[in-house]
Parts: C-alpha cells; sequence; structure tokens
C-alpha cells in the first residue's frame, strides 16, 4: 500500500511538472541528457565502449570468435547481443539469468544493429556454409537512472566503431576493422499526461503512460520501434515521435559517433 501512494503521489508531482512545461530534471521536453563515452575501455575485448547518459552507465564489450552460420545465411556472420542488469545498478535488479525486459531490451538493441545492416555480415563471411564470425555484444549496465534502451543502443554502435576483427590471432588471415555501413541510434519518448517527453529518467519511466523507441538509420529511415505501456498513441503523435525522434539520432551521430 505504501509504494501505491508513494507511485501516485510521485505520478502526480510529474504530472504537475508537465502542465508548467517542466521536467524534473529541470530538462525541456525535447531535451537528452549530458552523454559521455570513452571507447577502448577493456583490454581483452576486440572493441569497447563506457557510456553515461544522465546518470545511467552502461559499459558495452564486443568479442569476436570463429563459428558456423545458420543454414539460411550460409555466407554471413552473426550478432549474438545480450544485456545484463547488473545488481549494483539498482536495487530493483536481482541476480541471476537474465529477466525479461533485460532480453526485451538487448533484442531492441539487436534489431537496431540487424535490420539497419549495421554490419556487413557478409564480409564476415571465412568460409561459405562452414566459418563466419560470430560478434558477440555484451552489455553490462552499471547504474540505471532511466533509459536503458537508448544508453544501450548507443554504447554499442560505438563498442561496435572501435572493433577489430582478429584474423591474426585466430589464423584466418590478417586482421581488420569490423565493416561498418551505417550507426542506427535508438530514441526513446514517453508519454505522460499527453505531453511527449525525451530521453525518460528513471521516475519519468516509472509513471509513463505509453512508452515507444525507435531507432532510426543514418539516412533517416526507421530499422526498428517498439512501444511498451497501456496507453495509445495517435496517427499524429506517432509521426511527431519519429521526426523527433530521427532529428535527435542525427545530432547524437555527430556530436558522439562520427570521430570515433
Amino acid at each position: 500500500m505504501g509504494n501505491q501512494v508513494m507511485s501516485v503521489l510521485k505520478k502526480d508531482y510529474i504530472y504537475n511538472l508537465m502542465l508548467k512545461g517542466q521536467r524534473s530534471d529541470g530538462r525541456a521536453f525535447d531535451e537528452i541528457r549530458d552523454i559521455e563515452i570513452r571507447t577502448n575501455v577493456i583490454e581483452k575485448a576486440e572493441g569497447s565502449a563506457w557510456i553515461k547518459m544522465g546518470g545511467t552507465e552502461i559499459l558495452v564489450g564486443v568479442k569476436l570468435q570463429v563459428g558456423t552460420p545458420f543454414p539460411d545465411s550460409a555466407d554471413q556472420g552473426v550478432i549474438i547481443t545480450s544485456m545484463e542488469l547488473n545488481p549494483i545498478a539498482s536495487p530493483d535488479f536481482e541476480a541471476g539469468p537474465p529477466k525479461e525486459n533485460a532480453i526485451e531490451m538487448a533484442r531492441v538493441t539487436d534489431r537496431g544493429i540487424r535490420e539497419s545492416g549495421a554490419i556487413d555480415l557478409n564480409k564476415l563471411c571465412i568460409t561459405e556454409g562452414e566459418e563466419v564470425w560470430m560478434v558477440f555484444i555484451d552489455i553490462h549496465v552499471l547504474n540505471n537512472e532511466g533509459n536503458i534502451q537508448d544508453v544501450s543502443s548507443l554504447g554499442a554502435i560505438a563498442a561496435l566503431l572501435t572493433a577489430v576483427v582478429p584474423g591474426e590471432r585466430e589464423g584466418r588471415g590478417e586482421d581488420m576493422p569490423m565493416p561498418i555501413r551505417d550507426m542506427p541510434i535508438s530514441v526513446t519518448l514517453v508519454d505522460i499526461g499527453g505531453e511527449m517527453m525525451i530521453d525518460p529518467a528513471l521516475d519519468e519511466e516509472t509513471v509513463c503512460d505509453t512508452r515507444i523507441t525507435i531507432v532510426s538509420n543514418q539516412d533517416g529511415s526507421i530499422s526498428g520501434m517498439q512501444k511498451s505501456g497501456d496507453g495509445a498513441l495517435t496517427e499524429e503523435k506517432l509521426l511527431k515521435a519519429v521526426s523527433l525522434a530521427c532529428q535527435k539520432a542525427s545530432e547524437l551521430r555527430e556530436a558522439h559517433l562520427l570521430n570515433i
């Protein structure tokens, strides 16, 4: 009962701020929190990135190994994305196998990379039907202050941009950079009382009616979309969210990825 009362009070507080055109951390509705990215932070990984957006911190490592291709894509490499919600990141996270929300967020990140063609998987084929490079993207949440999804997406691309295919180590020719063709970026918005807010903080995620994540590519096309929550979005509101997400994704690429 106590938690329910606190939830109602928190929602009322955030809703009343929204009516004044304000957010609890002072940002505008279309403003993303400050971002800091460091790359090549894991010595043993083929690629890595540490990223902080507001108070949310995530570590991404990329490992490659030789494996067998899938039967329906015998000439393409394989991408496997996983996420771990470490208990140190939040009292709501528990140790043990990945929970449903971690699996879902990893899938959204994976889908954006896969559907955008961000990696040229044909260039990761060693011997068609026999050997390909398998790309493992491991996401570790170190601190959760909201919007893990977007931080993971940005961190995964940053780590991939630094990754090197270890051909020499594995006896498969020379090393080469990861064959990157695109930089898909996810941008999440929440609907609170009819207003859309970008990059939700943890308290906003907790009380929102609807959350939508839009993954866009460098040319503005959409490679992924995920909605959660019981609320509905009108066509007008959805189109506005897509337009804003594409704009913000372009700004994030320009500010944080093009120089990696």
